[in-house]
């Protein structure tokens, strides 16, 4: 979209979305796709500290510091729309995806050290290889991949689930994705029509803001479903009766 003041950072070389470029402030290229990533950050903030708080493993402390990581690399590149600040937002996306992988298939894998190793090893290989050729068809394929992977073991999960709470959790989960999705297509697809409404309904702002319920609901879900696992007899508590979160009862150590 063309710029509607002057740009502290310089000519744009990363993928634009459709927003007017620098209409607010000469620092921010895309107002609403950048503070649109701040209820992402801390939903997982929230995340992370109940999972400290409650002593989950560590895996779970890794993934919100993920997200949190990932909103911000997605607040740089709709800020700056640099090349580097989207590699920035892309390759955490990636890695993200790996940790998910991770959590979700390791408690079957019969070799443990194996799965953590090799997952590193792809995820530093793509680091490498996304610095230094950029793709923009291709790596959406690649994420889209990574996602699926990941559906047979969220679905498995899901029917297997008799809490009722933890079910309404995983519908959440597939709702915000779903509308967070048709947001982005929308905003993606119908950018030249949308261009000329007088009201531009920001559909990747509203996927940012989709997307960070989404990594919430998701990880509240696998937590849930960890802790069961465990032993540790989840329940699905409302803070104000409304903010889901999980609540563990570890059974007590002679």
């Amino acid at each position: 979209m063309a710029e509607a003041i002057s740009s502290f950072w310089g000519p744009v070389t990363s993928a634009e979305w459709c927003e007017k470029n620098y209409v607010y402030s000469s620092y921010i290229a895309e107002f609403f796709n950048t503070v649109s990533n701040i209820p992402g950050i801390l939903l997982a903030l929230i995340g992370l500290i109940n999972a400290l708080r409650q002593r989950f493993e560590k895996r779970f402390s890794v993934l919100h510091i993920s997200n949190m990581i990932l909103a911000i690399g997605s607040m740089l590149y709709h800020a700056t729309l640099q090349c580097m600040q989207q590699q920035g937002d892309e390759t955490p996306m990636v890695w993200e995806m790996l940790l998910y992988f991770y959590i979700l298939y390791s408690p079957d894998w019969h070799y443990r050290s194996v799965m953590p190793t090799f997952l590193f090893l792809y995820g530093a290989a793509f680091a490498i290889f996304h610095a230094l050729v950029r793709f923009e068809i291709g790596f959406k394929v690649h994420y889209v991949i990574l996602c699926l992977l990941c559906v047979p073991r969220m679905y498995k999960y899901y029917i297997y689930t008799k809490d009722a709470s933890a079910k309404r959790l995983a519908k959440l989960y597939l709702a915000t994705i779903s509308t967070g999705s048709l947001c982005w297509l929308f905003d993606r697809l119908f950018c030249n029509n949308i261009s000329q409404w007088y009201f531009n309904p920001e559909g990747h702002a509203l996927w940012h803001v989709l997307m960070g319920f989404n990594s919430y609901f998701a990880n509240t879900f696998l937590m849930f479903w960890r802790a069961q696992q465990l032993g540790w007899n989840p329940k699905v508590a409302h803070f104000m009766g409304v903010f889901p979160y999980v609540k563990i009862q570890k059974p007590k150590t002679h």
